[in-house]
C-alpha cells in the first residue's frame, strides 16, 4: 500500500485588532485562533499563505475589526552569521578539538559574604 505524502502548509499569521472580544466564535470561522490577549484586545489567527489577502479582506469588512495585520515573519531572513560577519563563529571544524577550561568557583553562603 502507498501511504499517503503529507505535505506540509505554508502558513501565516494575521494580528486582528477588535473592539470587542465577545465575536470570538465569528473569528473562528477565518483560520486557527493561536492567541486571544484580553488586556490589549487582539487574536492572533494562522491562516493558509495563498488565503491571506481574502482574509485580510473579509476581515477588514467586518464591524467589531479594529485594524489587521499580517505577520512579516515569513519575509524576515533568520540567518543573522551573514548579516553581523561571524559566520566563521558559528563553523566549527571537524579536525579541531574544542578546549575544555575549568572555571575556578568557589561556593560561598550569604553568611560569609
Amino acid at each position: 500500500m502507498d501511504k499517503p505524502e503529507f505535505e506540509i502548509q505554508k502558513r501565516r499569521g494575521i494580528i486582528v485588532w477588535v473592539y470587542s472580544l465577545k465575536q470570538l466564535k465569528t473569528l473562528k470561522r477565518f483560520g486557527l485562533v493561536h492567541y486571544v490577549s484580553k488586556k490589549m484586545k487582539y487574536v492572533v489567527l494562522y491562516v493558509n499563505e495563498e488565503m491571506v489577502a481574502e482574509v485580510e479582506a473579509k476581515l477588514n469588512a467586518l464591524h467589531f475589526v479594529r485594524g489587521v495585520e499580517p505577520s512579516y515573519r515569513p519575509d524576515v531572513e533568520m540567518n543573522f552569521a551573514d548579516r553581523i560577519g561571524t559566520k566563521a563563529a558559528y563553523q566549527v571544524k571537524e579536525e579541531e578539538e574544542l578546549d575544555v577550561v575549568e572555571a575556578n568557583t568557589q561556593i560561598r553562603l550569604a553568611e560569609t559574604v
